[in-house]
């Protein structure tokens, strides 16, 4: 009671009878006290107060409110238990109040680092408190540009280097352009120092589309990052930039011997494929080995593909969408010398995020490839059989449009959504 008192009283009597300005209702409680009514000096407490806390509150508020039509069982709220196919679960939202969350990762003592496309790194304690991280690199925040994905590099406790890709500013201003770069940098007193940019992609466009981007390492310490086709698209089909292409590099950002064009004059040494429209997802699939993508389409035309070494991925000369406008983008869907998709989706579901499901803890769903959808605001679990996605389900329907789908060191699915920004986790029920 001590944080709640002073504005409501020694024993929140001030509720007792009370006009409900923003909802009665538990979950519009619950999200009052989450994340606040700052217009009217109310703080939020999601950094005080875990889900359960908050429950008990909202609970005991309601009941001195004589709002008794509530799921209560011995004085604690029960969480709303969601039946996908496989699997009960519920929905635990550990972090509200953010923006857009883009990247996730988390350090070996348990804090999780977080990147805001606006420019903001920002560190969630075990302790719950949220930190904001100094030292960030300015960002070309320009439309869907800004501070994108982030990774600890494999040997993290050996080297402590992280790696963050970002939009970057090709001039001095706006009308110079940007495009997607690659740096990394260590952490030290909440400040991001020891920075190095290993790659900024090429052309610089003022655009506000298709930046990518995420980042993966295999187990020989390459690192991958996707760029979009900053929406030239006929330059993705082009060796001599790196728009729509997935890079390839060296830890310390020098270009791999084996790199599939490393020989070749006309073609950026740093290339692994190309012809991608804007890659949202990098995953190796910890069975096979392979490296997964997801990335948007036009207006339709999203597309799950398996990235090898020096393949052309076909956009924009195959597609299986059309223009915004709804005429026709081309009429090709497939083309020799190009690489057909291992699914796509009509009409688009703006995949963004993924993640691979490993353990015992959700052992219905072990094995299956979850693919969050920014557009349609839900999850899509993928069943795998020999390889290839066999079936699919919704789960998280009107969860928010999500933006990361990611399983932690701890074992549970994360999921960063944005309107509202949040971080929830997915708790299975026995």
């Amino acid at each position: 009671m001590n944080y709640c008192s002073g504005c409501h009283g020694a024993n929140l009597e001030k509720f007792v009878g009370r006009h409900w300005v923003y909802g009665k209702t538990e979950d519009a409680v619950f999200t009052t006290i989450k994340e606040g009514k700052s217009d009217i000096g109310m703080p939020g407490f999601a950094a005080a107060f875990n889900d359960n806390e908050v429950r008990n509150l909202v609970a005991y508020i309601l009941k001195l409110g004589d709002q008794t039509a509530f799921n209560q069982t011995k004085g604690v709220v029960q969480p709303k238990v969601h039946q996908s196919e496989k699997l009960k679960y519920y929905v635990d939202t550990v972090l509200s109040g953010l923006e857009v969350p883009w990247g996730m990762t988390w350090l070996p003592n348990g804090d999780m680092l977080i990147t805001e496309r606006s420019g903001k790194l920002l560190m969630y304690t075990t302790g719950k408190k949220l930190i904001s991280i100094e030292g960030v690199p300015k960002v070309y925040e320009f439309g869907q540009g800004g501070l994108l994905d982030i990774e600890l590099h494999p040997e993290y406790r050996k080297n402590g280097w992280i790696y963050l890709t970002y939009a970057y500013y090709a001039g001095k201003t706006l009308e110079d352009g940007g495009s997607t770069a690659l740096m990394r940098a260590k952490l030290k007193d909440n400040k991001l120092v020891e920075q190095q940019i290993l790659y900024k992609s090429l052309p610089a466009e003022k655009r506000g589309v298709q930046y990518g981007s995420r980042i993966e390492f295999d187990k020989q310490n390459h690192v991958y990052f996707s760029v979009g086709d900053r929406g030239v698209e006929k330059d993705a089909q082009l060796l001599s930039n790196s728009s729509g292409t997935v890079i390839r590099l060296n830890d310390d950002g020098s270009i791999p011997s084996d790199n599939p064009f490393v020989n070749n004059k006309d073609a950026l040494p740093g290339i692994y494929s190309y012809g991608h429209r804007n890659i949202q997802s990098l995953n190796f699939n910890p069975w096979t080995g392979e490296l997964w993508s997801n990335e948007h389409g036009p207006k339709g035309g999203d597309e799950v593909n398996i990235i090898k070494p020096g393949k052309n991925y076909g956009w924009p000369v195959i597609s299986f969408g059309i223009n915004y406008d709804g005429t026709i983008l081309t009429p090709d869907t497939a083309k020799a010398g190009m690489e057909q998709p291992m699914i796509y989706w009509v009409p688009s579901i703006a995949p963004c995020g993924s993640d691979f499901v490993k353990g015992n803890l959700y052992k219905d769903w072990s094995g299956n490839y979850l693919v969050g959808s920014l557009r349609f605001k839900y999850v899509v679990r993928c069943e795998i059989k020999d390889n290839k996605i066999v079936h699919q389900e919704k789960i998280l329907k009107d969860i928010g449009r999500v933006r990361n789908v990611v399983q932690g060191p701890d074992g549970y699915i994360y999921v960063a959504i944005e309107q509202p920004g949040k971080i929830i986790k997915i708790v299975p029920v026995n």
